[in-house]
């Protein structure tokens, strides 16, 4: 039996965000990271809802790749301030905060999770409408991906204007997280018709817009397109999950003293080699894709390696690094922690959904591409 969960209600276009008003909130608890309250953007969220009768308090102690010290922190203010709506406003980050601090607190306080609704003012990670939050444990330089549907949002305004003022490096790499998102979705053991629509479209809108987005941060319609793209590749591996590009991308992200390599970078580091490896159970799948994309080729190898191609020319067009070396890493320190990181990557909970089984000696050989 297969099931299909969406329970979020999500709000589109621009000027969607004033919906944000006619949530009935008493007390709202905006959640973000320093920047979105030195721009003034929290700010001005927070006077929305004051508009609308609300009482507010700002945490903006968000961080990237969000740690269990900032989720403590989170819980602690709302004890002090009993919000009865959380917002969550900013990228991936502050919204797997928001998902997971939430969830604690109203496990904790017996009244169960506040109202929970996301503002992304990124188009790449989905957590707007998944059932995951991924937090890191900084001590243990590890990331664990918590799933629990309690952790969907309640609601989410996609408004493009939001998505703006982001940087084109930052635009690429969320936008190559979107595509990752969509294609290991599609190839998952666990995908569906369901799923398989929803990735399908998000795949189509990156192929066509991202590239504009990147190159034109004021191209509203093409920020519409991935903000679009962004939620229903989320719907599609909430549903589906996901697979090694990310169970590698979750284990390499914090672990080389070259510091943090963004998620979308590493995914989209990692994807052409993926594709390459699991080509050998779902060679078909990729070759549908690379159709549905007008891409070249007869057979299905042919499409498939067409299609690998073409994820590499995106990446290069976008200027994002094709290995880890180029991004920094060194030699003698990638072969020391190789094993390790393969080990931690086929114990992550998405390599279980991968279509191809993966032992920890494949993992290091993938590695050993990838560097």
């Amino acid at each position: 039996m297969g099931q299909f969960l969406m329970s979020t209600r999500i709000y589109t276009g621009e000027a969607s965000l004033e919906e944000i008003e006619h949530l009935g909130l008493k007390r709202a608890y905006i959640i973000c990271d320093p920047f979105m309250e030195k721009c003034g953007r929290a700010g001005e969220l927070a006077a929305m809802l004051n508009g609308a009768g609300a009482e507010t308090r700002i945490f903006s102690e968000v961080v990237p790749d969000p740690s269990i010290e900032v989720v403590a922190k989170a819980i602690q203010g709302m004890k002090e301030f009993e919000p009865d709506g959380i917002i969550a406003l900013g990228g991936g980050s502050a919204i797997d905060t928001a998902k997971a601090a939430g969830h604690l607190y109203g496990s904790m306080n017996g009244e169960g999770r506040p109202l929970l609704a996301a503002v992304p003012t990124t188009s790449g990670t989905g957590s707007e409408v998944t059932s995951f939050a991924v937090i890191s444990d900084t001590k243990a330089q590890a990331k664990y991906a918590l799933r629990d549907q309690a952790l969907v949002p309640d609601a989410a305004f996609l408004d493009p204007r939001l998505t703006a003022s982001v940087p084109p490096a930052i635009t690429a790499d969320t936008g190559m997280d979107v595509l990752t998102h969509g294609l290991e979705a599609y190839v998952s053991a666990k995908a569906d018709d369901f799923t398989d629509a929803c990735a399908e479209k998000a795949i189509r809108l990156v192929w066509e817009y991202l590239e504009r987005a990147v190159l034109d941060g004021s191209d509203m319609e093409a920020r519409e397109h991935m903000h679009n793209a962004s939620c229903l590749a989320g719907m599609a591996f909430s549903n589906a999950l996901l697979g090694i590009v990310h169970s590698l991308a979750h284990k390499t992200g914090a672990v080389f003293d070259t510091g943090h390599i963004p998620h979308g970078c590493a995914n989209a580091i990692y994807l052409p080699y993926v594709i390459q490896y699991n080509a050998k159970v779902c060679e078909d799948r990729f070759a549908m894709i690379a159709r549905k994309l007008g891409l070249p080729g007869v057979t299905d190898k042919a499409l498939t390696l067409s299609l690998i191609k073409a994820v590499e020319d995106l990446r290069t067009s976008l200027h994002i690094v094709s290995n880890l070396k180029e991004f920094g890493v060194k030699e003698d320190e990638f072969l020391e922690k190789k094993h390790m990181i393969a080990e931690r990557a086929v114990g992550d909970a998405c390599t279980g959904s991968n279509p191809r089984e993966t032992s920890v000696e494949d993992m290091e050989k993938i590695l050993e591409c990838i560097y």
